[in-house]
């Protein structure tokens, strides 16, 4: 397991926290299936995408490090810039992931750490799971990582791609039961990529049988 500088960690600790507090005072987050995320290992992490706020929203109860994917024209706010190279972030091209991005994610799964993507491409456009691009399953199958199914329902509704600013809700996370490295070695990527997506809508539709209260 890769390990980063104590103050980096610390920092990384420091933010999850104040992300936890003002999770659940402003949006009453809940966290449900935590007991489904890997101890250790590379973990591929893959959600679907309702607003902003999804990343912190994902990575905020997982004790262990996330990796994050950010779009690579925010990386020259030299602000943004910092902040997203100290919790781990690294860029990826508008279009989805380029080679660099290939490269850094395999790295870091290989490494044995959480890297965490969204396959729909972009934020959904009314609240549902759209269908799923391909290309992310080839980094679980050359990194031998598990994939971890993640549902976020409630952050549309919060934070809809064409509002400027949120506005009050409540927003439930699920992480579903991971597909382990030897499950996904019997599985073509087409095969793969069918599976995953299912999972996640079966995460999404936990949440709404059993909603947030």
């Amino acid at each position: 397991m890769f390990h980063r500088s104590l103050a980096k960690r610390l920092w990384y600790r420091f933010v999850r926290r104040v992300c936890q507090l003002v999770g659940v005072v402003a949006y009453q987050v809940r966290h449900t299936g935590r007991e489904n995320i890997p101890a250790e290992g590379g973990v591929l992490v893959v959600s679907n995408h309702q607003s902003h706020f999804d990343p912190p929203l994902v990575g905020m109860a997982c004790m262990r490090q996330m990796n994050y994917l950010a779009r690579d024209t925010l990386f020259g706010f030299a602000p943004f810039r910092w902040l997203a190279n100290s919790l781990y972030a690294f860029p990826i091209d508008r279009d989805g992931l380029g080679l660099s991005g290939i490269r850094e994610s395999l790295r870091r799964l290989k490494r044995g750490e959480m890297v965490l993507v969204f396959p729909e491409g972009t934020r959904t456009r009314d609240g549902e799971i759209a269908k799923f691009r391909p290309g992310f399953t080839a980094l679980a199958v050359r990194s031998k990582a598990a994939i971890l199914p993640v549902a976020i329902e409630g952050a549309y509704a919060a934070w809809p791609r064409r509002q400027r600013l949120p506005r009050p809700g409540t927003i439930h996370i699920h992480y579903g039961r991971p597909i382990l490295p030897e499950e996904i070695k019997d599985c073509d990527e087409r095969e793969l990529l069918v599976e995953v997506e299912r999972r996640v809508r079966q995460c999404q539709a936990e949440i709404r049988r059993h909603p947030a209260m």
